[in-house]
């Protein structure tokens, strides 16, 4: 059973080339089978009462892949935005979604789609998906002076503090809890800012393997720790 669920959870989708190595098939088809997940992962954290959930997608790292693996990943980003577009299957269900990153280095279809997606589900409020596209933590730093910078060229070395930052970045709330699947125990430039008192929980199962049960395993191990905010 889980006593409470955090309010807003992180997820790294990691493992998805690794798992379709795994199972004999070629590397880019694990990326169909780690979108796939998600709409089970939508329906568990509605299911245990999360609020916010933030994805991280799609890197700027990630463009340093080969031409032909990012047109693959394109190709499956735009059947999922037209999913949400036209409110398919668990997209029909009220989700608010976000994009949060350099969304001005996809293509200006994906772009005006994603702004489109933004615009109509802004009102609702039960359940956000935020999906990190284009996205670098140290990069949203930078954007983030530069954000400020612009609105305010006046701005002074005694303005910048915390609250001035924060306001400026491309996501303003902050996760309770971090899931990295895959094995890697790094964080790879994921909402540096935003999880500095994150519980961090480090799983071995490849994204696509990810289960509810899994899920519920890294709210009860969240439940049991002592959250202390630096005190």
């Amino acid at each position: 059973m889980v006593s409470k669920a955090p309010n807003h959870i992180g997820i790294i989708l990691d493992g998805n080339r690794r798992y379709a190595k795994k199972l004999g098939l070629n590397s880019l088809k694990g990326h169909e089978f780690g979108l796939k997940k998600l709409e089970d992962l939508f329906k568990w954290c509605r299911e245990l009462g999360v609020k916010e959930l933030t994805l991280y997608t799609f890197s700027t790292e990630n463009f340093n892949r080969t031409k032909r693996e990012i047109d693959y990943l394109f190709g499956l980003f735009r059947n999922e935005i037209e999913d949400i577009k036209e409110k398919k299957g668990v997209f029909k269900e009220g989700i608010r979604f976000n994009f949060i990153g350099r969304i001005n280095m996809f293509p200006k279809g994906m772009k005006r789609s994603m702004l489109e997606i933004m615009s109509k589900t802004k009102k609702y409020s039960k359940f956000t998906v935020n999906f990190a596209m284009a996205y670098g933590g140290r990069q949203e730093i930078v954007d983030a002076f530069r954000k400020a910078i612009k609105n305010s060229k006046k701005i002074k070395p005694s303005d910048i503090n915390e609250s001035l930052i924060t306001q400026n970045l491309y996501l303003q709330s902050e996760p309770d809890m971090v899931i990295r699947p895959g094995g890697e125990i790094r964080t790879s430039n994921f909402l540096m800012w935003q999880s500095a008192y994150s519980e961090w929980i480090f799983v071995k199962k490849l994204w696509p393997e990810f289960k509810k049960k899994d899920l519920v395993k890294c709210v009860q191990e969240f439940n049991k720790r002592e959250r202390r905010f630096g005190e």
